[in-house]
């Protein structure tokens, strides 16, 4: 569907991204961005990309709108590796390759489908309909815990941990490279990389001020065990933004190992996939006010190729 306005005095001058999110009601400023970033704004039959752009007053600005459509998400019987359960929540170990929710294109075989065969109705509707329950996530191919809230009331407190840094969150990773330190932390912005859409970026600040759409994000890391082109390292996440790990990684030259979107194009073990494992979920419990730490071990197939380090380092 094409949306079709000009520009009026109250819009004169302002940014693209905000004409379009005032002109259509129906449409959000974060939304107007992705449209521009997908190329479905126009302003005189030519393609605009960039959100930041100025407008005049009697612009024809020209918007195709996709359709929306009703994603139904359904319980499916899907083996769940569940840690520990209770009537406020439930920890999972999700493996490696499984979506954690459905979107447009994939409404099937993610874990909300499995819990919510398992947990039926009994899940927070805090983050709607696709994603019940859904507290934080994790990538496709990262395997490791997840807590899952069965009320919005259990939700709410989980976030708000999240929210103020307190949900303990380690990680196992192999990345290229050895280190000179032992540990060290990441403190740098990250925010969609502005060359390649599918992907997220260390956005740097500006004279101590974030830049648009890009969020503060920290990574602690510490080095478990050194190979010469291969590190073992744990991750302790102060916060929490999407490929964090593997953003700030790569920005310091220490690439997650076979992660397609940010490290080499050849891969070095062929697991199509990066070599990334939330290992330990710690948190207060919602009702009990119990402070819970679980902990899942390597993913077999992380632990063979640790394994095959050692026993090459050892040789």
């Amino acid at each position: 569907m094409k949306e079709t306005f000009i520009v009026d005095k109250s819009l004169s001058d302002s940014r693209l991204d905000t004409v379009i999110a005032k002109a259509i009601p129906s449409i959000t400023r974060n939304q107007a961005q992705k449209l521009i970033e997908a190329g479905a704004v126009s302003i005189g039959g030519n393609v605009r990309f960039e959100k930041k752009e100025k407008l005049k007053e009697g612009t024809l600005v020209e918007v195709i709108v996709p359709e929306k459509v009703e994603l139904k998400v359904k319980g499916e019987e899907i083996d769940l590796d569940i840690i520990y359960e209770d009537n406020d929540l439930l920890v999972v170990n999700k493996p490696r390759g499984m979506v954690v929710h459905p979107a447009a294109g994939n409404s099937e075989g993610t874990l909300v489908n499995a819990i919510i065969n398992h947990c039926g109705d009994n899940l927070s509707k805090v983050n709607g309909v696709i994603r019940p329950g859904i507290v934080h996530r994790i990538d496709k191919d990262t395997s490791g815990l997840l807590v899952i809230a069965k009320n919005d009331k259990a939700h709410n407190s989980l976030a708000k941990q999240l929210k103020e840094h307190s949900i303990k969150r380690i990680y196992h990773a192999i990345v290229y490279n050895n280190f000179v330190e032992d540990e060290g932390t990441v403190d740098m912005p990250i925010g969609r990389d502005p060359r390649n859409r599918l992907r997220k970026a260390v956005i740097p600040a500006i004279n101590g001020e974030l830049q648009e759409g890009s969020r503060s994000a920290i990574t602690h890391y510490m080095i478990e065990e050194r190979f010469g082109r291969f590190t073992y390292i744990t991750v302790r996440l102060e916060t929490g933004r999407t490929h964090q790990i593997r953003v700030h990684m790569a920005y310091i030259k220490h690439p997650l190992a076979d992660d397609p979107l940010y490290g080499p194009t050849k891969q070095a073990f062929k697991t199509n996939g990066q070599l990334l494992h939330a290992g330990v979920l710690g948190f207060v419990h919602p009702k009990t006010d119990e402070y819970m730490e679980f902990e899942s071990p390597l993913p077999e197939k992380f632990q063979t190729i640790l394994d095959k380090l050692r026993g090459e380092k050892n040789a």
